[in-house]
């Protein structure tokens, strides 16, 4: 029987902690969070490999140290509401909700949805919600948001999700060129986000945040 407790914490000693994520709440979370749960069955023995999986579709589930860096970044505190975009099974949002007050994730696949809020339930994440719809429109009900993480590359950010996160709240982006990655963190200001370089990192971009996605509408 495989030991994936052994796994997790393989994890967070060669993927998360060699990339300087060190704060106690996203170590605490990663090694807690069951990821093997959050993924597809046949693929639950390759849930803690370094990284990108693939999960069909062009959906995947970032590596765990692109999202570890990310989490550190945004650096959440427990009174903050979090919108997760696009976080596919909920391994994202169950991370996330061991830190902030409240996680909404927002997926557009209704299969991937389901499953998401089953396995969250499993996990007494009882701080998350599972939006369904497009992942561009985010999920203005339960807004405005002081953080937004989205799982996925992106080459553009649309406005109307911009416009969902709070004055002085923060945006995780994985911005795709070509082949090459960055992650940058956003910070509102009035009506302003400014970008900042965080890391380099690579991921399939999502079809919602595509250039050929805007010019197609």
């Amino acid at each position: 029987m495989t030991d994936f407790a052994a796994r997790r914490r393989t994890m967070v000693d060669t993927q998360i902690r060699p990339s300087d994520v060190t704060k106690f709440p996203i170590i605490d979370a990663m090694l807690s969070v069951r990821r093997e749960n959050f993924v597809p069955d046949a693929q639950r023995e390759a849930a803690y490999v370094e990284g990108l999986l693939d999960l069909g579709n062009g959906r995947c589930l970032l590596e765990p140290r692109t999202l570890a860096k990310m989490l550190d970044a945004l650096n959440i505190s427990n009174d903050e509401v979090v919108l997760d975009i696009a976080p596919a099974m909920g391994y994202s949002t169950a991370v996330a909700a061991k830190m902030a007050q409240l996680v909404v994730a927002v997926e557009e696949d209704e299969e991937l949805a389901t499953e998401a809020q089953t396995v969250l339930m499993e996990a007494d994440s009882d701080n998350a919600i599972v939006h369904v719809g497009p992942l561009e429109q985010g999920a203005t009900e339960h807004g405005p948001y002081d953080v937004i993480l989205i799982q996925g590359g992106v080459e553009h950010v649309p406005d109307a999700l911009l416009a969902q996160l709070k004055d002085h709240g923060r945006i995780a982006c994985l911005f795709m060129d070509g082949e090459l990655g960055t992650v940058r963190i956003g910070h509102k200001s009035g009506e302003r986000v400014t970008w900042r370089h965080a890391f380099n990192a690579n991921a399939p971009v999502l079809r919602a945040f595509s250039t050929d996605r805007v010019f197609s509408l």
